[in-house]
């Protein structure tokens, strides 16, 4: 079996002379290389006062990679500084920057941030530009999939991704582009505002936001309407003036596709609504919210579990879960799955609701009456099946949201 790339990073390291004047520079490039060969989607490098921690998060878990001597801790940021065209001179302060031209077609983003012993560093490594190019490479429900293939060929309308951070709604939001870039073939106008460009889509016009410069989301929609746009996509929705003019965007013959931050498709409206968004809007102007989570998946050296308390309260025929072997790196989990729900507010009472300005438990409750599959649902789904465990459903979905309980 190949070894682990943590074991081989920690190799690579004793195998760097470190009174070379290049060893910080392999240092670094060893990291990041080893980083992408794990499939990680952050580097962290925290210090602390006996030594630079770094950890990489491998499918929504943090892990723990090797503690490198304190004294290295300002060179490495130093140097991650210097790809990314930072300020090296400024430890005070938070700063962003870029690195590109990755091998591999993997473009990182470096965030630094000082600390009580000295700057912490995050690297997020953007997914390679050949994964998730379509709707159908998600892994989405196939009710879903097409729903969201049908509402792209509206003219007019929202659609929201909603979602906590790191649940895949940027991944989402570009494999709709590519869907639309492809379908349209050349014939509509795509435009985007994004915070940062994580992907360059070829047929999109694609504009990275710069707050600190004065071009927010809400300026910079508003000058894009001025553009002859028909679908635009917002990278996320922050505020209300940004999601009042989206909306306004949404009913004057515009497609919007946006993420927002929230646990569920109901609770988009019960958020929306108490950021001051008027109900029409809202009924009139959302075509469909999706919101979906990621869960880890089960490797398939998983075994089944009879003990009724390893379902940990959940509905679910058949229990399985992790064990750990060389495949998965004794994690027990390889690779992800999403779990997702979709609201269609012209189903059943759903809009009518909405206009009522029904609290968020009503909503939900009607949109299952009206079809909806919710994401506990898919969870379960997911358990029974032996694709994940429940132990990985309750880490994602919590134990606070309303699930469908055993009752054991």
């Amino acid at each position: 079996m190949p070894e682990a790339p943590i074991e081989t990073f920690r190799k690579d390291v004793v195998k760097l002379d470190s009174a070379s004047q290049r060893y910080v520079t392999e240092l670094v490039d060893a990291l990041l290389a080893r980083a992408r060969e794990a499939g990680a989607s952050d580097v962290h490098l925290l210090p602390s006062d006996d030594g630079l921690e770094v950890r990489w998060r491998v499918d929504g878990v943090l892990q723990p990679v090797a503690t490198l001597p304190i004294a290295l801790a300002p060179n490495v940021v130093a140097r991650l500084k210097v790809e990314a065209d930072l300020l090296t001179y400024r430890t005070d302060v938070p700063q962003e920057g870029r690195i590109r031209g990755v091998p591999g077609d993997v473009e990182m983003r470096v965030s630094t941030f000082p600390t009580l012993f000295g700057e912490k560093a995050v690297v997020r490594l953007f997914a390679g530009a050949g994964r998730y190019l379509r709707l159908g490479d998600l892994g989405l429900p196939d009710e879903i999939r097409d729903t969201l293939g049908r509402l792209l060929g509206e003219t007019s309308g929202a659609i929201l991704l909603a979602g906590p951070a790191g649940s895949g709604k940027t991944t989402t939001i570009y494999a709709c582009l590519r869907e639309l870039v492809d379908c349209s073939a050349g014939q509509r106008s795509l435009v985007t505002l994004e915070d940062p460009i994580e992907a360059a889509v070829p047929g999109v016009a694609q504009s990275q936001v710069n707050p600190s410069k004065g071009f927010t989301y809400e300026l910079g929609l508003r000058s894009l309407m001025r553009q002859d746009p028909e679908v635009i996509a917002v990278g996320e929705i922050r505020d209300s003036a940004t999601a009042e003019v989206a909306f306004q965007a949404s009913l004057t013959g515009h497609l919007v596709l946006t993420t927002f931050h929230a646990g569920s498709a109901a609770g988009v409206i019960g958020r929306l609504s108490d950021m001051g968004i008027e109900p029409y809007l809202l009924r009139s102007g959302v075509l469909a919210i999706v919101c979906q989570r990621l869960v880890r998946r089960l490797c398939s050296c998983a075994r089944e579990e009879t003990d009724p308390r390893a379902r940990l309260g959940l509905r679910v025929e058949r229990v399985y879960v992790p064990v750990g072997c060389t495949l998965c790196g004794k994690a027990g989990y390889h690779g992800r799955a999403v779990l997702a729900e979709i609201l269609v507010p012209e189903q059943g009472q759903v809009g009518r609701a909405i206009l009522s300005r029904r609290d968020v438990r009503q909503i939900e409750e009607l949109a299952i009456d009206a079809g909806m599959v919710t994401r506990w649902d898919r969870a379960c789904q997911a358990i029974t099946a032996g694709l994940t465990s429940p132990a990985e459903v309750r880490r994602v979905l919590g134990f606070s949201e309303r699930a469908q309980t055993s009752g054991d």
